[in-house]
C-alpha cells in the first residue's frame, strides 16, 4: 500500500475543512458507565452521512480525559471503519508527552489519519518546555499532527520556526479567539499549515475568524443537530447575514447563555441535546455531571427552536 505524505493528508483535511464543518462525536457509554461501541458506531455513521469536512473522534467533546488506552484505541477503530475513507478521521491525543505518546500509537494501530494535540494536563510551561513537548509527541509517531492551542496554552510567534522545523506538525487548532495574536500567528506559519477555530461554540465567533483567513471551525452542535450546523455553515460561506444573524440571535446565543450556567456544560449538555433527540449516548463520566433538570427543560426548548428555524424534525 502506497504511503501517504503529511502533505496529502493536510491537503485532504484542508478540502475537508472547505466543505463542511468538523465533526467532534460524542463517546458513547452504557447505563453503567462503559463504552458502548455499537452505540458509538451509530452515533459516528450519523455524523459522516451529515456530510462533515472531518472526524475528530476522542477530544474534548468526546470526553477523552475518561478513557483508558484500550477503550480509546477501540473507539477510534470503529471511527476509522465507519469512515472508510470518506473523511479524515484526527483522533485526540494528550496528557504529558510520555502518555500522548502511548495514545498516538494506540491511533496510529487504529488507523488514524492524523492527530490532534490537546494541550498537556494542568501544568504551565514556557515556550522551549512547550516546543519540547509537542517535539516528543511527534517523534514517538508517523502520524501528522495538528497542535490546539486553548487553556494554559498559548504559543507565541517566535515558537513557530521551532514548530514548523518538526515535519509532522500540520496545523494549529485555536480555543482563545485573540484574533490579533491568531492573525500573527497564521502570518508567520508555513503556507501549508491547517488553521480552525475551535471555540468551544466555534460559529459565536465564526464571522470574525473568517476576517483573518481563518474560515474553517469546530461545531459542537454538529453532535446532536447536524441540520443546524449545517445550516449555519451554508449561510455562512454564502454571506447570508440575515439567516447567520438570525440562527445566532434565536439559537446559538441562547445555547451559550445556557452553556454558561452550567460547569462542564460544553460537553454535558451537547451529549443531553443528543438523547433528547434520540441517541443512544448515555451519560457523561464522572468528573462531569448530568446537567440540571431546569436547564434540560430550557435545551429541550431550544432545540425544538433551532430545528424549527431550519426545518428539520425532532
Amino acid at each position: 500500500m502506497a504511503t501517504i505524505t503529511h502533505g496529502e493528508t493536510a491537503e485532504r483535511l484542508r478540502r475537508g475543512m472547505a466543505a463542511g464543518v468538523l465533526s467532534f462525536p460524542l463517546t458513547t457509554f452504557d447505563a453503567g458507565g462503559d463504552v458502548d461501541l455499537e452505540a458509538f458506531r451509530a452515533h459516528v455513521r450519523g455524523q459522516i452521512a451529515a456530510g462533515p469536512g472531518a472526524l475528530f473522534p476522542c477530544c474534548g467533546t468526546g470526553e477523552f480525559f475518561s478513557l483508558t488506552e484500550e477503550e480509546y484505541e477501540h473507539l477510534v477503530t470503529v471511527a476509522v471503519e465507519e469512515a472508510a475513507g470518506a473523511v479524515p478521521v484526527v483522533a485526540g491525543t494528550g496528557y504529558g508527552w510520555a502518555q500522548a505518546a502511548r495514545f498516538a500509537a494506540a491511533a496510529e494501530r487504529a488507523g488514524a489519519d492524523a492527530l490532534l494535540l490537546l494541550p498537556p494536563y494542568l501544568v504551565e510551561a514556557p515556550q522551549r518546555g512547550v516546543e519540547e513537548h509537542v517535539r516528543r509527541v511527534a517523534a514517538s509517531t508517523a502520524l501528522p499532527i495538528i497542535v490546539y492551542q486553548r487553556a494554559q496554552v498559548r504559543f507565541a510567534v517566535s515558537s513557530v520556526p521551532g514548530l514548523a522545523a518538526i515535519p509532522n506538525v500540520i496545523g494549529v487548532k485555536d480555543g482563545h479567539c485573540d484574533l490579533d495574536r491568531l492573525q500573527r500567528l497564521r502570518l508567520a506559519a508555513p503556507d501549508h499549515w491547517l488553521f480552525f477555530n475551535g471555540a468551544a461554540t466555534a460559529e459565536m465567533q465564526a464571522r470574525a475568524y473568517r476576517s483573518i483567513g481563518v474560515p474553517a471551525y469546530s461545531s459542537a452542535v454538529h453532535a446532536f443537530a447536524p441540520e443546524i450546523a449545517k445550516s449555519f455553515f451554508t449561510a455562512l460561506h454564502a454571506d447570508d447575514h440575515a439567516r447567520v444573524d438570525r440562527l445566532l440571535e434565536e439559537f446559538y446565543v441562547p445555547l451559550v447563555e445556557l452553556r454558561d450556567k452550567g460547569t462542564g456544560y460544553a460537553v454535558s449538555l451537547i451529549k443531553a441535546a443528543a438523547r433528547l433527540r434520540g441517541a443512544n449516548t448515555g451519560p457523561v463520566r464522572a468528573p462531569l455531571a448530568e446537567p440540571e433538570p431546569e436547564h434540560l427543560a430550557a435545551l429541550d426548548e431550544l432545540l425544538g427552536t433551532g430545528l424549527a428555524l431550519v426545518g428539520a424534525d425532532r
